[in-house]
């Protein structure tokens, strides 16, 4: 957002000299002027020459260059990042689509298994279960209480990873980055966090630099008292803050929505971002094979937190295109490691009895298109290969132009390549992924492959929710973010089969994000200011710009 904390105004008045220099928030380096200083007490301390913002992205860029590895890359912005937050955000928002990588997944997996090691100056708030009965007090000691967006992990699911307890501190960082670069989110109005609650990881508990609780996993009812008073912690320390979860184990992360998302101003990005984004790619698919979102039937392959997710979005927007519930949840189907998800099965998850059918059992995902004959058929397994060419060719046979999401990542997890989805339905697939392809080149037509990245909908989803001060996340809000998604995708695209933006168009995308999940917020009654004259305007007038501050 454009304005500054309380806590800097504050600052950039008081401090002077090293320490001044020492503030990432207020640090300029070689681009303080002469008479900044001079007025500064910074003479000497830096060296003679003044440098531009983009002089200085130069040679940020020139020695990004030089790093051998993505791991070296990755900690060299992150000491950028704890020097000058204007410079490193500069950077990221200039070169977005080399930054993402880096920044995020997939090189932020590594970091994390790396953090114990590579451990850098302290960033983000760790709450752990010794904080029992004084978690508020924990909360009080980070400086800047006009926290807007908090990112929070107990780190049991990391990526794909799995459980890296306290290490996964790396993901809420790198989460908080892209709210910022590719939605404008002040930096310093959020607040990355994890709770460490243990691990179940044998190889942390005995690394002897590992810096988590040395102790199995907290588990029932001793979890929920303690994530109770957390979020009641919050609720009094960072009233206005979207307390957004990021890769908790399946149980938690379902459970812990479902218990939370009426009482306070929470979202699941594994759950509801990913179900945005795919929905999002269905939308824009439909410019391309027609028809209307109530019409579908999409079988997804793989029942776990995407995979629900993804079907928990899509009901509320068939319902919105016409349907009842009961008519949308009958239009998503699934099929997960023991076959089709039906009624008769005994040994179902509580997050997957909603869309449990009545059918006769179908055992593989083949026999399961024949039965079902879905117009989109979506991968979430993790199951590399697993949309082979005759259950491919079986789609193309039902559908004039199949939807094939193969969302897995990375890349050795997806359920097919790009190639493969556009040669075995000979080039009549509407291809997505969750990993990049490159664009593939079939009897002379070349087809640009989409990439579902979560980074297009939770940017925008946090800009509208603080920029209208939103009391809930609903699931209007969610689904009118996968319509203005795919809205941002121009008919040029769709020409090429891309079915979302160019990521170079992020900021804008995401702009066009928050202004409608603020105006969803502002309709419903639920937002916690006055609704401006121009929603629009307002939102776009919020977007952080990291930019210099003039000094003297």
């Amino acid at each position: 957002m454009s304005g500054r904390s309380d806590r800097q105004k504050e600052s950039a008045e008081m401090l002077k000299g090293v320490e001044l220099i020492h503030d990432p928030f207020l640090n300029k380096g070689t681009a303080f002027t002469e008479k900044e200083r001079d007025a500064l007490g910074l003479r000497g301390l830096l060296p003679p020459a003044v440098q531009s913002m983009d002089g200085q992205v130069a040679k940020v860029m020139e020695n990004f260059s030089e790093k051998a590895t993505d791991l070296e890359k990755y900690l060299y912005l992150t000491s950028l990042q704890d020097e000058n937050r204007a410079l490193f955000y500069r950077v990221v928002i200039g070169h977005i689509a080399e930054m993402m990588p880096i920044v995020y997944t997939p090189t932020v997996g590594l970091a994390c298994q790396r953090y114990a090691h590579i451990f850098p100056r302290p960033r983000g708030l760790f709450v752990s279960a010794t904080d029992r009965g004084r978690i508020a007090a924990v909360l009080q000691n980070w400086p800047n209480k006009d926290v807007r967006v908090i990112v929070i992990t107990d780190g049991e699911r990391i990526l794909g990873l799995g459980d890296l307890g306290a290490n996964g501190m790396g993901i809420p960082i790198g989460k908080l980055a892209l709210y910022t670069a590719c939605a404008g989110i002040d930096p310093a109005r959020s607040l990355p966090m994890l709770l460490d609650v243990g691990t179940e990881n044998k190889a942390l508990l005995g690394d002897p630099l590992y810096l988590g609780l040395r102790q199995h996993r907290l588990r029932g009812a001793a979890y929920d008292e303690l994530f109770e008073e957390l979020v009641a912690a919050v609720q009094t320390v960072f009233p206005r803050a979207l307390f957004q979860f990021e890769d908790f184990g399946t149980a938690n992360a379902f459970g812990l929505l479902a218990k939370y998302r009426d009482r306070m101003c929470t979202f699941n990005d594994d759950i509801q971002g990913t179900g945005a984004v795919a929905l999002a790619g269905i939308y824009s698919a439909l410019r391309i094979t027609g028809g209307r979102l109530k019409d579908q039937k999409i079988l997804f392959y793989g029942a776990g937190e995407a995979g629900i997710g993804i079907g928990n979005v899509v009901v509320p927007a068939m319902m919105a295109d016409g349907l009842s519930e009961t008519e949308a949840r009958d239009r998503c189907w699934y099929v997960d490691s023991d076959g089709l998800v039906v009624k008769s099965r005994t040994n179902l998850a509580p997050h997957k009895l909603s869309f449990a059918h009545d059918h006769e059992p179908v055992s593989g995902l083949l026999a399961a298109v024949e039965a079902l004959r879905p117009t989109v058929i979506v991968g979430a397994s993790a199951q590399p290969k697993s949309f082979t060419r005759e259950i491919l060719a079986a789609m193309t046979r039902i559908n004039k132009r199949p939807m094939v999401f193969a969302l897995s990542n990375p890349t050795s997890k997806a359920e097919c390549t790009a190639i493969e989805a556009y040669d075995w339905t000979n080039g009549r697939g509407v291809f997505a992924s969750g990993s990049p392809f490159q664009p593939v080149k079939i009897e002379g037509k070349t087809y640009v492959p989409g990439q579902m990245n979560n980074a297009y909908i939770f940017p925008g989803v946090g800009l509208g929710i603080a920029a209208s001060a939103s009391k809930r996340v609903t699931d209007e809000m969610i689904f009118s973010a996968a319509r203005a998604l795919a809205d941002e995708v121009s008919e040029a695209d769709l020409q090429q089969g891309r079915i979302f933006p160019s990521l170079t168009r992020i900021r804008d995308v995401s702009t066009a994000i928050g202004i409608a999940v603020a105006g969803v917020a502002f309709r419903r009654g639920l937002a916690g200011m006055p609704q401006p004259a121009d929603i629009a305007e307002y939102v776009r007038s919020q977007v952080y710009e990291p930019q210099y501050r003039n000094y003297v």
